[in-house]
């Protein structure tokens, strides 16, 4: 008997592990340790602005990975991640090109430099 793999089934699930990889990505590459319990709160608040949203909405954003990193973008601004480490990340972000993060990162990085 096969069991069908839940994240699949929950297309919330599936952003909310899709957003804590590039939170362990962008925190691992940034040599920072990540601030766990923010991270938990960003993640709660996706979920909670996803769960919001009108199903067709939601489905929209599942196949479509510019809504989804709009949606992380606002996940990590709103729950308050962006206030940690605020200083050392706005140092790092400034010599953009010495930090191995790809492109899709500037969505958090930029927000330490306004």
């Amino acid at each position: 008997m096969t069991h069908a793999d839940p994240s699949f089934s929950n297309p919330t699930q599936r952003l909310r592990e899709e957003f804590r990889r590039h939170l362990q990505v962008f925190y691992s590459q940034l040599r920072l340790a990540p601030p766990y319990e923010s991270v938990e709160k960003a993640i709660r608040t996706l979920t909670t602005a996803v769960h919001a949203l009108p199903k067709e909405e939601q489905t929209r954003i599942m196949s479509d990975p510019a809504l989804q990193w709009k949606q992380f973008r606002l996940a990590f601004e709103t729950s308050g991640l962006v206030k940690k480490h605020r200083g050392i990340i706005a140092g790092l972000a400034r010599n953009r090109s010495a930090l191995n993060l790809p492109a899709e990162y500037d969505h958090f990085l930029s927000l330490f430099s306004a």
